[in-house]
């Protein structure tokens, strides 16, 4: 384990084995931090969170209050994940990316960099927020915008600086402004 001297961590914080903090970062309360896993120079872990083993969260990142991170991701700078999101195992997301509160990803997705997955109040259920889901091994190109309560089907692909405005079923690849149908995802060959 070696945490730098110039960070903060809670005495709560469970750090398993083989854990890197680098230079002013701050881990709060009832954080859990699986074996292995690294966390770059200024970048704050709020209250409740949980990183699994292998993670490597780059520089100035924040995972927010009760999120939830699983195993072998892979973050670079400036991402942002709020509270209450869950994310799988084996997600890589490039520079600049944010997921709203409560944003569901599955395994085995990949987002490039200057991604938003945005939230907006229901104001029919108590101001409730309505999130997105990205399922498993879907796609993202550069400076995606998926639009509140939207889900991404599993296996689908987004092509850069699309803003997705609809469900986009399973296999699909879509891209543009508003992100329209392309092709089938296996007519790739």
């Amino acid at each position: 384990m070696a945490i730098h001297p110039s960070s903060i961590v809670d005495d709560s914080v469970a750090i398993g084995e083989g854990v890197e903090v680098g230079r002013f970062c701050v881990i709060e309360g009832n954080v859990v931090l699986g074996s292995n896993v690294s966390i770059g120079d200024f970048s704050l872990i709020e209250s409740g969170a949980t990183i699994g083993s292998r993670t490597k969260v780059g520089t100035y990142c924040k995972i927010g209050s009760e999120a939830q991170v699983g195993g072998d991701c892979r973050f670079t700078a400036y991402c942002e994940i709020r509270s209450e999101s869950v994310v799988g195992d084996r997600v890589s997301m490039g520079s600049r990316c944010t997921l709203s509160a409560g944003t569901i990803v599955e395994d085995d997705v990949i987002i490039k960099y200057g991604f938003v997955a945005t939230d907006t109040p229901d104001l029919h259920f108590n101001e409730s927020k309505v999130t997105c889901v990205l399922r498993a091994n879907s796609l993202y190109g550069a400076n995606v915008t998926i639009m509140p309560g939207v889900t991404i089907g599993r296996g689908s692909e987004i092509g850069a600086s699309s803003q997705v405005r609809h469900d986009v079923p399973d296999g699909e690849v879509w891209y543009g402004n508003p992100a329209k149908f392309y092709r089938k995802a296996e007519d790739d060959e």
